[in-house]
């Protein structure tokens, strides 16, 4: 079994196969439609903003083998940062930039809730998160866990039972998705120590 990352210039991808490193689990970074087609486990990262992320994307040559092998659900891929709001049909409100729209909902800035009520943006530092029951990303990971969280958008999903987990910050967000094989994390895994590790690792060991 090997994790495939895809690379397409955004995303800290050397820290995910780094710590993929540490546990033992290979770790390959896809550049072709054909190291995707024929990936068994799929992660897509991303940082900096959406609109930049699905361009550089969209450019690589690689969003229809994506799409592809989303399609047919027996890969399960996760989205890690801006790479789960990728998964959303737009993203943020202000330009409504077309996502993969793999996982129905859309991307929101935290202002646009009038709820913040004087709090920093971009939500950034350790936040807990609560997956909702029998989450498969977060077997062990029941009570307690905590991720490095760096975002100003969050992702607000169109039906509630795509809502994997959630956290709070000026109200309650939706902190990882799940639809059939497709999964995302808004924080960042490979930053945050055990807990991430333990999300990573139960990654690598899911079926579709």
């Amino acid at each position: 079994m090997t994790v495939t990352v895809v690379s397409y210039g955004v995303g800290n991808i050397g820290a995910l196969a780094t710590m993929y490193k540490r546990m033992s689990i290979a770790t390959r970074f896809a550049t072709t439609p054909a190291e995707i087609e024929d990936a068994t486990h799929i992660i897509l990262p991303g940082v900096g903003g959406f609109d930049d992320a699905m361009n550089r994307l969209n450019a690589s040559g690689m969003r229809e083998a994506l799409d592809a092998v989303a399609a047919r659900g027996r890969v399960p891929i996760l989205g890690i940062c801006v790479g789960m709001q990728m998964l959303a049909d737009l993203g943020h409100e202000y330009r409504q930039a077309r996502g993969l729209a793999w996982v129905p909902g859309r991307v929101r800035h935290f202002e646009s809730t009038g709820r913040m009520d004087g709090l920093p943006l971009p939500h950034m530092g350790w936040n807990d998160v609560t997956p909702q029951p029998a989450a498969p990303l977060f077997a062990g990971l029941e009570q307690d866990a905590r991720f490095y969280f760096l975002h100003s958008f969050h992702f607000e999903c169109q039906d509630a039972a795509d809502v994997a987990a959630e956290a709070d910050y000026g109200g309650r967000f939706t902190a990882s998705v799940r639809r059939g094989c497709i999964y995302g994390m808004q924080g960042h895994p490979e930053k945050s120590h055990h807990w991430g590790a333990a999300l990573l690792r139960n990654f690598s060991q899911l079926e579709a």
